[in-house]
């Protein structure tokens, strides 16, 4: 089955991946713990809008402790990650931003996905219970859930927030997860994983 780019986002883990019929010769890159979809160097030349952006941004509220983590199919994982750093709920990050961005004027209306995963608080039982939020913007409707389970949403096919098995405790472990699943036409995958130091990003590349 092909349903396109996906997150699959929570309780303490995200994963980004990239799922491409038309633009295969892409990567991701690091800097600094943003990771950035970027053609390879024998792509073919393009003045698509989509193909490359950030798809993976840490938060920092106050020059401190990382406060959330932002992954997302596309340029709205900045706004996303601005509105959070200015002290937005990851609610509104999310609707608000991707409302404002709308679904991509492409060919396939293609939908925006985003997911936040947030700090640690303390739940009920005294355990570190860390919120985490998933969204979508369609041609159709504007969807964002918080969730406390892995929860998948993708551009098509599968393009509401639903339960999804996903098994991985690390960053590097949800990229691969992610990259392996049984979904057409992967081409890269980010994990990204809540730990005692902030938030740990991993890429894969199928390499």
């Amino acid at each position: 089955m092909y349903i396109g780019r996906f997150v699959v986002v929570g309780p303490r883990i995200a994963a980004y991946r990239v799922s491409s019929r038309s633009f295969p010769n892409r990567t991701l890159v690091e800097r600094d713990g943003t990771l950035t979809v970027v053609p390879t160097d024998d792509a073919s030349e393009t003045d698509n809008p989509y193909v490359s952006y950030n798809c993976v941004r840490v938060a920092d509220r106050d020059g401190g402790a990382d406060d959330a983590a932002v992954v997302g199919n596309g340029s709205h994982v900045d706004p996303i990650t601005e509105k959070l750093e200015l002290g937005y709920p990851a609610r509104d990050a999310l609707a608000e931003s991707l409302l404002a961005l709308d679904y991509e004027k492409d060919d396939y209306d293609t939908p925006r996905i985003a997911g936040v995963l947030g700090p640690d608080s303390p739940g009920a039982d005294g355990d570190s219970a860390g919120a985490a939020h998933v969204g979508i913007v369609r041609r159709d409707a504007l969807l964002v859930r918080e969730v406390a389970e892995p929860t998948l949403v993708a551009t098509y096919e599968k393009d509401a927030p639903e339960a999804f098995a996903f098994e991985a405790d690390t960053a590097s472990e949800a990229a691969s997860e992610a990259y392996d699943l049984d979904f057409e036409h992967a081409v890269c995958a980010a994990g990204v994983a809540r730990t005692d130091d902030g938030f740990a990003v991993a890429a894969e590349n199928g390499n």
